[in-house]
C-alpha cells in the first residue's frame, strides 16, 4: 500500500507541476486552487508512504517519478524537445527508481 501512494504521489506531484504551469505566476485562480490542492495531497500522500518506507529510497523515487513525468508531459503537452541527451537522463533516473525499489531494506 505505501508504494502505492508513493506512486499516486509522484503522478500528483506531475500534475501539480502542469496545473503551476497554467497558473500562469499564480494569476489565474482555477489553475492556482488546482496547483495548491494537488500540493497538498501529494505531500499528504508522501508523507503517509514515509511512515513504512525508508526516507532516501522513498524521496528518490517520488521525485524521479516527478521528474521523469514532467518531462514526459512537457514534450506531449508542450512540444518541449526530447533530445538524445534528454532521453538518456531519463532513462538513467528510470534505472535509478528501478534499483532503489529492488534493494533490500
Amino acid at each position: 500500500m505505501a508504494w502505492s501512494m508513493l506512486l499516486l504521489a509522484g503522478v500528483l506531484d506531475v500534475l501539480w507541476a502542469l496545473a503551476m504551469k497554467q497558473a500562469e505566476g499564480y494569476t489565474r485562480l482555477g489553475w492556482s486552487l488546482a496547483s495548491f490542492a494537488l500540493l497538498g495531497a501529494f505531500v499528504w500522500l508522501l508523507g503517509k508512504s514515509l511512515s513504512v518506507l525508508p526516507i532516501g529510497t522513498a524521496y528518490a523515487v517520488w521525485t524521479g517519478i516527478g521528474a521523469v513525468g514532467t518531462v514526459a508531459a512537457g514534450a506531449w503537452l508542450f512540444g518541449e524537445s526530447l533530445g538524445a541527451v534528454r532521453l538518456l537522463g531519463i532513462a538513467l533516473v528510470m534505472a535509478g527508481i528501478v534499483v532503489l525499489k529492488l534493494a533490500p531494506g
